[in-house]
């Protein structure tokens, strides 16, 4: 059994593929982070847009 776990422990051929994961896995976060940012400033640009044409149809019914 030892020798079994020696032998995994000194083994890096899967090194490669881990470490690229772990990359891909961060940028994935950090694009979900961006996108979640975006999404919340276009939110409040339309709620925005919604209230000021709101007030202006308001303005020209009067």
């Amino acid at each position: 059994m030892t020798a079994y776990l020696k032998r995994v422990l000194k083994d890096s051929t899967g090194t490669s593929a881990l470490e690229m994961g772990l990359i891909l896995s961060l940028i994935v976060l950090t694009m979900l982070g961006a996108l979640q940012s975006f999404s919340e400033e276009t939110q409040s640009t339309w709620e925005t847009i919604n209230t000021k044409t709101g007030e202006a149809v308001q303005k020209a019914i009067k």
